[in-house]
């Protein structure tokens, strides 16, 4: 069974930070990219970045650019998400998203596998 457990969600003041956590379950996910998505209530699930394992630029939405980073510990299995600046328009369910083919994160939204989700709530 693969999963993937994000943590670090939470309640934070606008201007602030938090740092997102998603740990995979298994080695294999090596050659897998990996992403982050949010939904907001009465909103659809968007994408918000996403990083290959094995190297190479990161992709992200623009309403994040220059706020959110991307990045992993391949020896933890684990991606991360670092958020600065958080805007209350940045509160979302934040889900963890992994896929053999990056294009399913980043333009399809159709990832193989999602994590269960952590609350991020950006207070003004």
């Amino acid at each position: 069974q693969v999963q993937l457990v994000e943590s670090g969600g939470g309640l934070v003041q606008a201007g602030g930070s938090l740092r997102l956590s998603c740990a995979a379950s298994r080695r294999t996910f090596s050659r897998y990219a990996m992403g982050w998505f949010r939904q907001a209530p009465g909103k659809e699930r968007e994408f918000v970045a996403a990083v290959r394992w094995s190297g190479g630029s990161a992709s992200y939405a623009d309403s994040v650019k220059g706020r959110f980073t991307i990045f992993r510990d391949s020896a933890k299995i684990t991606v991360y998400l670092q958020m600065n600046r958080l805007k209350p328009e940045d509160t979302a369910v934040y889900y963890c998203a992994a896929a053999e083919d990056p294009q399913n994160i980043v333009v399809s939204g159709t990832p193989d596998y999602w994590g269960q989700g952590t609350q991020v709530t950006v207070s003004s």
